[in-house]
């Protein structure tokens, strides 16, 4: 999550640096352990390092190609087989796995399909009070 977190910020905020300690201190996450987060995130160009006065770290990644998936598989494998091989001895472990194993599936899906610019708008449309699109749709409508 702290990737996520890390990442959805400074992709919301693409115009700036952020810098580390803002970050931790928003999410109420450790400094230490959100450097090493940050450095996995640059490794993989989804931000920069900015240096010196007024440095910190920018969004540098294509927001509407990068999904959640991307993220994630990051730091964790995803997908992976549910369950011990003694599980698996039973019905009702075999028929577990199925569940676990068609759920993970649909997880996986739904993380590739989101991307880093819809959440962006998701969460944009959340602090709007569900208002993100009435600007547009009032310009819209006076030009019609």
């Amino acid at each position: 999550m702290c990737g996520l977190y890390a990442v959805t910020e400074l992709a919301a905020h693409s115009d700036r640096q952020i810098s580390a300690s803002d970050i931790a201190e928003k999410y109420d996450i450790s400094l230490n352990h959100l450097a090493k987060v940050l450095r996995t995130l640059v490794r993989a160009k989804l931000i920069e390092s900015v240096r010196g006065a007024g440095g910190g770290y920018r969004f540098s990644g294509n927001a509407k190609r990068v999904t959640l998936l991307d993220v994630i598989e990051l730091f964790q494998e995803i997908g992976g087989e549910a369950g011990d091989s003694a599980s698996l001895k039973h019905d009702e472990g075999k028929a577990l796995h199925s569940i676990l194993r068609e759920v993970d599936e649909f997880a996986v899906a739904s993380l590739r399909a989101i991307t880093l610019s819809t959440l962006v708008k998701i969460i944009a449309r959340q602090q709007n009070g569900g208002r993100a699109d009435s600007g547009a749709r009032k310009s819209s409508a006076i030009g019609a």
